[in-house]
């Protein structure tokens, strides 16, 4: 069965015209269950793991002083959301989610997080939304407890994944692939394993090309035996952070070829849910639950 972390503390409350759109967190499932793609049988609550798993990738002092909240307001700035402790045990409920949907995928072959994707983390400090990084929790999660060895990070968010970039530049078991946008944040770019920036408005036929063939690259050279793809839809046309200019259905066939090449691989993949920022929500629900879609025709749901 595939398996979806999915919390109602995702769903963070935010000031008045704040630009996050907490409210994709309940309404991408509520229109898969709808649509009949999900039931609530696909979804689990993640159970608390403690914080060793986050120590394990974040500094320990950067992890208290969020927890006992000394973090100064110039930090929370940087991150972006205003502090409480309902964000810290919300941002830990995300870092155990993706470490247990990890865990349901070497059995299912493909599992989700319903948030996550929180690729600008880095050891001892957040930003960009961004407090710890599930993609490395993950990652080393797995690799600690020898459940992978060589593991590929496909990041395609429009923001570069500078945060695991930075986590993994002496990590040779964990390869890190992003594409995105070339002049969007973060304006000082990490060295990813594996960096393609593209220009302002690049669209379908482009943005898939490369993807097909650097995905296929990859694949071929690195042989990962699990993948972890930030599935972020700021590509879009229509994202207000964005200035790539895929179509909905460029965001789906993206999707699609990623998918398809695990599946045919038969290597596990964790999909993590990244960024979205359209004006209009029904364009971000849209795009991400095309990836579920997607995954309940390739996998058994």
């Amino acid at each position: 069965m595939i398996k979806i972390a999915c919390s109602p503390l995702y769903n963070h409350p935010l000031p008045p015209q704040h630009r996050f759109p907490m409210e994709k967190y309940d309404l991408v499932p509520e229109q898969l269950v709808l649509e009949g793609i999900i039931t609530r049988d696909n979804l689990f609550e993640p159970e608390d793991m403690g914080l060793e798993v986050i120590f394990d990738t974040h500094d320990t002092g950067y992890v208290s002083r969020m927890q006992n909240g000394e973090m100064t307001t110039k930090e929370m700035r940087k991150i972006g959301f205003p502090y409480s402790k309902r964000l810290f045990d919300r941002e830990v409920k995300i870092m155990h989610g993706s470490v247990q949907a990890a865990v349901f995928a070497l059995d299912n072959g493909i599992a989700f997080n319903m948030a996550g994707g929180t690729h600008h983390a880095y050891a001892d400090k957040g930003e960009g939304f961004c407090i710890f990084n599930d993609i490395a929790v993950t990652a080393n999660y797995l690799l600690k407890n020898g459940l992978a060895k060589k593991i590929l990070v496909v990041d395609l968010d429009v923001h570069q994944g500078n945060g695991t970039a930075a986590l993994f530049a002496e990590n040779a078991r964990v390869f890190t692939f992003s594409m995105h946008g070339r002049n969007n944040y973060p304006a000082h770019k990490e060295a990813s394993d594996l960096d393609i920036g593209l220009e302002d408005g690049t669209g379908d036929d482009d943005y898939l090309d490369i993807l097909r063939k650097t995905l296929k690259i990859l694949l071929d050279r690195e042989r990962p035996d699990f993948m972890i793809y930030q599935s972020g839809v700021d590509i879009l046309a229509t994202d207000k952070l964005g200035k790539l200019k895929l179509t909905l259905e460029g965001c789906k066939e993206r999707d699609r070829i990623v998918l398809e090449s695990a599946h045919k691989l038969e290597i596990p993949l964790l999909a993590v849910m990244g960024g979205g920022y359209s004006s209009d929500i029904k364009q971000i629900i849209e795009a991400h639950a095309g990836l579920y879609r997607l995954a309940a025709a390739y996998y058994e749901a």
